[in-house]
């Protein structure tokens, strides 16, 4: 072990400590063959100037020659290695894709490229993801911009006349509550399943950064709506057990949630990567079944259930809550039907016939299941409406679903049985929902920070 100078040895000049930094000078690049001289080793030494010096100027040993040899020590010494590198599985192809979203290595000259519009990609992209621009998909960007537009929160929304029709023991018949708790009792779990879904898997296999961007703004949208119902559900002093475990504890509502966490699981796994025909298949089913069926037919009977309560001037705090929720439903739809088009598009080998066959049986099976939640909440007319319009409604919304991904309708001459649901989905955010407020939600400049 090197021998160490005290801050005393800082005051003595003697031949021993000459010779420690003579050796320390040798062993930081000094010639060998330097002769060793008595060194002043003062404080005052960095500052003193020989007048005879030959060049080049001999070693002058740094104020404190022990802690630089120790770091040129640390330096020269093979630094640890770890166990594990960042590699892909071992289970991985060599044709897969080493990882779903590339890290950035700088050291790269290929990662300090600038990324252009041809390198971006949908799915398994090696571009740089954290350059956003330019876009490759406007349509992404614009959605995002929408999203941000049509921001709300559930403490806007007065629920006063809600609460005291709810506790009046003749404001609302048997159906009429038993459609309310249902309806809360599944979407109070179903956009935490969506949440999940997206933050957990989705947005970590999209390697488009534009889309990434709608797939953040959405993930906040279903935060809020999560929101809406718990505060929905606290505001009429409902059993909060009950309403939350329905996704357990009733049938129907239960059947909806299991379909759609059959379609997680295999993503969920953090060690499943895009790259290889099988799984990139894996993904597209699952895109399909929480935009296509989930958000796209599961939320449809109980929205206009409740919807249709606020246009006969009842709970219409919670309406005006699933009307805002409802256009945000309409935006992810459409942005998920656009993601899996571009994804077909750029990868038409995975829109094989049996994955449209496989598709065409997903959104037949969400139907069914839907219709079958309509039944179990409509037994008799209710609200102007009964399960069997609910149904043709639902198949109506069907086709549309098939035709949005290129598939071929399956229940010809359906119509819509409810189009006020339409115009509702498309009524202008200025305007007031049911005039029970001004809905413009305030922007940064006008907020009251007292």
């Amino acid at each position: 072990m090197p021998m160490q100078l005290s801050w005393d040895d800082y005051d003595t000049d003697t031949e021993e400590t000459a010779g420690v930094i003579a050796d320390l000078a040798v062993r930081d690049g000094a010639a060998p063959d330097a002769p060793a001289e008595p060194v002043n080793t003062g404080l005052d030494m960095a500052l003193a100037v020989e007048p005879a010096v030959p060049e080049p100027p001999p070693f002058v040993a740094p104020p404190r020659p022990s802690v630089a040899a120790e770091a040129s020590a640390r330096a020269e010494a093979p630094a640890p290695v770890p166990e594990v590198v960042f590699e892909a599985p071992a289970e991985a192809s060599p044709e897969a894709a080493p990882a779903t979203a590339p890290e950035l290595d700088l050291e790269d000259e290929a990662s300090r490229e600038r990324v252009t519009v041809d390198q971006k990609a949908m799915i398994n992209c090696r571009a740089d993801l954290n350059q956003l621009v330019p876009f490759k998909y406007d349509w992404a960007w614009q959605k995002y911009l929408d999203g941000c537009a049509n921001h709300w929160m559930p403490q806007e929304i007065n629920m006063t006349a809600d609460i005291m029709l709810w506790k009046s023991e003749d404001g609302l018949t048997p159906d009429e509550r038993k459609i309310v708790k249902r309806s809360l009792g599944f979407f109070s779990t179903a956009d935490s399943l969506v949440a999940n879904n997206l933050a957990l898997a989705i947005y970590r296999l999209i390697t488009n950064p534009e889309c990434r961007q709608y797939i953040l703004r959405q993930a906040f949208e279903e935060a809020i709506h999560t929101h809406a119902y718990q505060y929905c559900i606290e505001s009429l002093g409902m059993d909060e057990g009950e309403i939350f475990n329905m996704y357990r504890e009733v049938e129907s509502v239960e059947a909806k949630a299991a379909w759609a966490l059959r379609y997680t699981r295999a993503l969920a796994d953090p060690t499943f990567r895009t790259g290889t025909p099988e799984n990139d298949r894996t993904l597209l089913e699952n895109l399909i079944a929480y935009y296509c069926v989930l958000e796209g037919i599961f939320f449809y009977c109980g929205f206009t259930q409740i919807l249709s309560m606020g246009r006969r001037n009842k709970m219409t705090g919670t309406s005006e809550q699933f009307q805002y929720i409802l256009r945000d439903e309409s935006m992810h739809v459409n942005f998920g039907i656009d993601v899996i088009n571009q994804i077909k598009l750029e990868n038409p080998h995975l829109w094989d016939e049996e994955m449209q066959g496989h598709a065409e049986r997903m959104i037949l099976e969400g139907t069914e299941l839907e219709i079958r939640y309509a039944q179990d909440t409509m037994p008799r007319g209710v609200l102007g409406m009964n399960a069997n319009m609910m149904a043709e409604y639902l198949r109506f919304i069907a086709n549309r679903r098939l035709a949005q991904i290129g598939l071929t309708e399956h229940f010809p001459g359906v119509k819509n049985p409810f189009p006020w649901m339409s115009e509702i989905m498309d009524l202008k955010k200025e305007k007031n929902f049911f005039e029970t407020r001004v809905t413009e939600y305030q922007t940064g400049g006008a907020l009251s920070w007292d």
